[in-house]
């Protein structure tokens, strides 16, 4: 398994990253070697953003979007059809 070093300004962006996500450095390693600093940052930042939308009520229920969904699927179907 190979050796991964991180500059200083990494290991402190690493920290912060987990410490906003709510995990371990070296659990938050895994996803920032997968996705990037940057990806990790954006996905973190949607996720709060979304976070405080469904918590003002923005939010749609499962059941909801699925019926929106389907509905949307099968208007499609017919127009194909027709």
């Amino acid at each position: 398994m190979p050796i991964i070093s991180l500059s200083p300004a990494q290991q402190r962006r690493l920290e912060q990253l987990a410490r906003d996500a709510g995990r371990t450095p070296k659990a938050m390693l895994k996803f920032v070697l997968r996705d990037g600093f940057d990806a990790c940052d954006e996905d973190l930042r949607e996720s709060r953003a979304a976070d405080v939308e469904f918590l003002a009520g923005k939010g749609v229920r499962h059941g909801d979007a699925m019926r929106r969904a389907r509905a949307a699927v099968e208007s499609r179907a017919r127009k194909q059809a027709a």
